[in-house]
């Protein structure tokens, strides 16, 4: 792995710990990896990057949809841009985007879902994995099912049938698919929550890139019914 979660597992840490070590992990990561990304997506021509990621291109630029937003990455610059407003990305996002845009190899996607602990290396930090992603959620929305559904919808998710009543598939960048799953709690059992990932996930992300991608789409569940996308949510 490349560190972006190699000291998100200790006990004594709190979630939130957790999570910020990831992202200053991940930081330190991409700073010295950078260059050597952007080397590596600049020697394949567009035409290939573009079908190994399932974008379109307009011109040498390749356009694809990160998290909702339009975006587009300038060939052989390898820079993105917000493509409504013409702002630069920002280090985070832009580095999200070199580790797709390096790892994405065409593989086609698998329609079966699996846990993080089936991603490479994702077994051993599975439990941090959990605690900030699933266990966040299920603290902040497992008793507020429907607001779950709601905010889910508002963010552009789309239902799922046969995993959980409550279960919605998003799509963060094209070919990679995160599933947010929740099980209410009632009075014998407390609330359960998952992140699944597309069982092809990792032909197109780092197994740490796709930790952050997961914690935040519960990041942005959460924020979505905290801003009111479903009735009933409290800050």
């Amino acid at each position: 792995m490349t560190g972006l979660i190699r000291q998100a597992d200790g006990a004594e840490q709190s979630q939130a710990e957790a999570l910020e070590r990831a992202h200053r992990s991940w930081q330190e990561s991409m700073s010295r990896r950078v260059s050597e990304l952007r080397d590596r997506v600049r020697a394949v021509e567009p035409p290939e990057l573009a079908a190994r990621c399932g974008c379109p291109l307009q011109g040498t630029s390749l356009l694809l949809v990160y998290w909702g937003e339009q975006l587009e990455i300038s060939w052989p610059a390898i820079a993105a841009r917000k493509k409504t407003s013409g702002e630069d990305c920002s280090t985070f996002d832009a580095a999200m985007l070199l580790y797709y845009l390096a790892t994405a190899d065409g593989a086609p996607l698998s329609d079966r879902w699996i846990s993080f602990r089936e991603l490479p290396g994702g077994a051993f930090y599975h439990q941090a994995f959990q605690g900030y992603s699933g266990d966040r959620l299920a603290r902040r929305l497992g008793d507020r099912p429907e607001a779950f559904d709601l905010a889910a919808l508002a963010l552009g998710g789309t239902r799922l049938s046969g995993i959980a009543e409550h279960g919605f598939a998003f799509t963060p960048l094209p070919r990679i698919r995160l599933a947010a799953v929740l099980w209410p709690g009632d009075d014998e059992f407390p609330a359960k929550a998952s992140v699944l990932f597309d069982g092809a996930a990792s032909h197109y992300m780092t197994t740490d890139g796709l930790a952050l991608l997961g914690s935040g789409l519960v990041g942005r569940l959460i924020r979505a019914s905290d801003d009111g996308a479903a009735p009933g949510a409290s800050g």
